[in-house]
């Protein structure tokens, strides 16, 4: 039946064009309809596409609004980190204060954060740990280095001193320099 139907589809294009009617057009040789319609065509006559100058102003306005975006999004990640810092000293002071209930004294600065984890050995060894008195290991500061815990502290003498140095590791600064303590006062080295 499609054989005949094609024959007589054949049959029905020559009469038409004996006759003088207008030739229809395949669909795939119609003018493009959709959303390729309003894209231009290329210099090669075949070929769709974007030209140079609507490429480039489209990265223009994607730099610019790149260059107005990043700032307020990135501005809060120095913050974000200092408040970590102040909510892990925190927790590492919950912890101390739980490890000298049990022991009667804080771990020494030998024996360090490390302490909370595993029973310490160095030392004088505790004769009452109940530890571990951290879930989970010692964290290190947001800026990627070991918070400093000394015992009896400097700025403490009858507790410890845990701090961390902040972002660029040295004493004093502003902003995320600045260094974070658990007394909330200066580091004293």
């Amino acid at each position: 039946m499609s054989i005949n139907h094609r024959a007589s589809s054949t049959s029905a294009r020559r009469v038409a064009r004996q006759i003088g009617a207008p030739r229809r057009l395949a669909p795939h040789r119609l003018a493009p309809r959709g959303p390729r319609a309003s894209r231009r065509r290329g210099a090669s006559g075949g070929a769709w596409g974007f030209t140079l100058i609507e490429l480039l102003v489209t990265i223009a306005i994607i730099a610019t609004l790149a260059a107005i975006v990043a700032p307020t999004l990135f501005g809060n990640v120095g913050e974000a980190r200092r408040s970590t810092a102040r909510s892990q000293i925190q927790i590492l002071a919950l912890a101390l204060d739980a490890y000298r209930l049990d022991n009667d004294a804080f771990p020494t600065s030998a024996q360090g954060l490390e302490a909370l984890r595993t029973f310490p050995v160095a030392d004088d060894p505790p004769k009452n740990w109940k530890g571990p008195y951290l879930r989970q290991l010692v964290p290190t500061d947001p800026w990627g280095r070991a918070y400093v815990y000394v015992s009896p502290g400097v700025a403490n003498l009858n507790a410890y001193d845990l701090y961390t140095l902040g972002k660029d590791g040295k004493p004093g600064g502003q902003g995320e320099d600045a260094d974070i303590t658990s007394w909330n006062g200066p580091v004293q080295q």
